[in-house]
């Protein structure tokens, strides 16, 4: 545990938790979604190196979806779905809850914030109802295949004051038979503190298909786009591209919550941002010693580079525990409604020209590269930030090895060059080195995907100008080798799971934080 004075989360969450956030029911409509039949199939509690047997505090409920055998469901359920006005508020700042149900009726709106809280993972704040719903009509699609949501709010309220920054949940429960969906939202602040931590949001609404296949990989034909035609809307509910028992969030418990439960079990003074406030600058990083990216952080600004290329000259740590990061630039516009910020479409290549001096075009990467992008160039090699950018293949799944065991990286873990850690690295990562002064590899190998080949990852860190560090863990996965939290099913990939919850790691991922911690000391 840190020792910072006055740190509100070691106060939080020694307030009453709950499992009452876990779901009881859910109902899914059948599957229509092209994305459907490649969502990795999830096996709790086996791993590529040991037999099946349960995880240690796993609470596994009802709900979660069936095989690839064609009767996995798509996600959707129309008895109860909703979305929130903004990805990201603050105290005092009026959040509106835009709910449809099919047929109309009443339901209730518990709003949980999620943490470690005795290992429950959650404490409710805030209990309202019934509320009336209605059925609220689908958009149709433009020629972008943009589906934004002209529904009526259904709840709004004023954030309190006494909610501490962090990630909330909420659930949306029918009075009449007990059906439930989620809702999800960030709590910023504006206070100094330890650590701030990311969410992801701009890369769950990249891959967000609701209500069917509008994602930005679904152009309608039977193979994933890539191309910079489509839009999506922050104007709708989530509907979970990835195995999930938390419809409606999103990633959030795909890749990330298991590290802000552990991040606040081990008691860190973290605050927390959404992309867009990493994009706005509303995220204020000099306020705090370092930043986090936590999971699936695909999808990016060329603001974004630049507010966190700023943090690091003014002394700021970064922490990539993610993977497949700064991949794609979006651009953000209004929609309909007007508010802003809550379209976007791609719009560049991060490390464009680095890609096409390196692939020919008929490589698959380097068609990719040679998109008509609507702003080509203007995208900076993003491995220059992060210390290793995006490479083909980028998908698939390795251990984790340590390549310089006398690094500080390694202190405390008993790990000797060529130990690994199983199943860490997954489903993407970073494996184009970049030439950096300082920088250092800490792990690499090869990795394994049966529908592509071998790849390589590549886990770095390079010093700051002012005592600072860059940490690249170079995995989406590496959440699950921190902790098992309640409701949290590993994620696996075309059948090979995520990591164990495994002490290296969490030795590991302390060593990080300290020296973060330590450069503001």
């Amino acid at each position: 545990m840190t020792a910072s004075r006055n740190n509100p989360i070691v106060a939080e969450n020694l307030k009453p938790g709950t499992l009452s956030w876990l779901p009881e029911r859910l109902r899914f409509a059948p599957t229509t979604s092209s994305w459907a039949s490649e969502r990795p199939r999830h096996t709790p509690g086996t791993s590529l190196s040991d037999t099946p047997g349960p995880d240690d505090e796993t609470y596994l409920p009802v709900g979660h979806y069936g095989d690839n055998d064609g009767d996995r469901d798509s996600g959707r359920s129309e008895r109860i779905e909703g979305w929130c006005s903004r990805a990201s508020v603050k105290a005092c700042e009026l959040l509106q809850v835009f709910v449809s149900m099919a047929p109309a009726g009443e339901f209730m709106l518990d709003v949980f914030r999620m943490g470690y809280y005795q290992r429950l993972g959650a404490r409710q704040v805030l209990s309202v109802g019934p509320i009336s719903g209605v059925v609220q009509p689908d958009p149709r699609p433009d020629a972008e295949r943009l589906m934004e949501c002209a529904w009526s709010p259904s709840y709004e309220f004023l954030i309190p004051a006494d909610w501490v920054s962090g990630v909330y949940l909420g659930k949306l429960t029918r009075v009449d038979d007990g059906t439930e969906n989620y809702i999800v939202f960030v709590v910023r602040d504006e206070r100094e503190a330890e650590l701030i931590v990311q969410t992801s949001d701009f890369t769950w609404q990249a891959y967000n298909g609701w209500p069917t296949s509008y994602s930005l990989y679904s152009d309608g034909g039977p193979d994933p786009y890539y191309g910079t035609e489509l839009a999506v809307s922050f104007e709708r509910p989530y509907l979970p591209a990835w195995s999930t028992a938390i419809p409606g969030s999103g990633e959030f418990f795909v890749f990330e919550f298991p590290m802000t439960y552990w991040l606040e079990k081990m008691g860190y003074d973290v605050t927390y941002c959404s992309n867009l406030d990493t994009h706005l600058g509303t995220a204020a990083m000099s306020r705090a010693a370092g930043f986090l990216s936590i999971g699936h952080d695909e999808y990016w600004t060329v603001e974004m580079y630049h507010n966190l290329r700023a943090a690091v000259d003014a002394g700021v740590s970064l922490g990539f525990f993610s993977g497949n990061i700064a991949n794609f630039s979006i651009g953000l516009r209004s929609g309909a409604s007007r508010r802003p910020d809550r379209v976007f479409s791609r719009i560049d290549r991060f490390g464009e020209q680095e890609l096409l001096e390196r692939y020919p075009p008929d490589h698959p990467i380097g068609a990719v590269a040679r998109n008509e992008w609507p702003v080509p160039g203007e995208a900076p090699a993003e491995g220059q930030l992060i210390g290793a950018g995006n490479e083909l293949p980028s998908s698939g799944c390795a251990d984790w090895v340590c390549s310089l065991p006398d690094h500080w990286v390694f202190e405390g873990t008993g790990m000797g060059a060529g130990d690994a850690i199983p199943n860490l690295v997954g489903h993407e990562w970073q494996g184009l080195l970049a030439d950096i002064e300082g920088l250092e590899v800490v792990s690499r190998g090869t990795t394994h995907d049966p529908s592509v080949g071998p790849g390589e990852y590549i886990a770095t860190v390079y010093p700051g100008p002012r005592g600072n560090v860059v940490f690249n863990a170079s995995t989406c996965w590496w959440s699950s080798g921190l902790a098992q939290p309640p409701g949290y099913q590993r994620p696996s990939f075309q059948d090979m799971p995520s990591a164990r919850p495994d002490a290296r790691v969490q030795r590991i991922t302390e060593n990080v934080l300290s020296k973060m911690l330590a450069s503001r000391a």
